[in-house]
């Protein structure tokens, strides 16, 4: 079963994502911050990351970025209101990950998961 690794830094958020994608039959470990999730991803494989971009400690591109140096096979989605940042250039995201804004619907979500893990 494919494994996804969620940093969202918003307690509420985080729980409500996490359900809905366990509910979708999502294996789900989740963390508040990004340095938090990137020594777990130190630890042990995941098929992909779920991260928002703004977090304390460390930020989901940040995230992204280090974790693609460790597995470059990790898919990568970032979900924020602030996707004109994910979008620049200049910003280090990895360059096929797949953004998506909020407010967006869980069923969107949970479909943009499944279609990425397909790929």
């Amino acid at each position: 079963m494919p494994r996804i690794l969620l940093a969202e830094d918003d307690n509420d958020m985080r729980r409500f994502l996490a359900k809905a994608l366990e509910n979708a039959g999502h294996d789900v470990v989740s963390f508040d911050n990004g340095r938090s999730a990137y020594e777990r991803l130190r630890e042990e494989p995941f098929s992909l990351l779920l991260t928002d971009i703004v977090m304390p400690e460390m930020d989901g591109i940040e995230l992204a970025r280090r974790a693609t140096e460790l597995d470059p096979d990790l898919k990568v989605m970032f979900i924020t209101g602030f996707a004109a940042v994910a979008l620049n250039p200049e910003s280090d995201a990895p360059k096929d990950a797949k953004v998506l804004s909020k407010p967006f619907h869980l069923k969107d979500l949970v479909q943009e998961v499944e279609r990425m893990l397909a790929a």
